[in-house]
């Protein structure tokens, strides 16, 4: 029986270093490029500052 684990985490390990690679591979492909720069993009972009915030709330 303690074989079968020690396969186990084997295979575990195995199985999430390819779904590891995938999602580096998913992150750094170039079709997620234009998404992830609106998102970075998205705080920048925000008409609301914290003064007009402070005003809204009357904090």
């Amino acid at each position: 029986m303690e074989w079968f684990f020690s396969v186990f985490h084997s295979v575990w390990t195995v199985l999430v270093f390819i779904i590891f690679i995938g999602i580096v591979w998913w992150a750094y492909s170039g079709k997620q490029k234009d998404r992830f720069d609106a998102a970075a993009n998205d705080p920048i972009n925000d008409d609301d500052s914290i003064e007009s915030t402070k005003d809204k709330h009357d904090v």
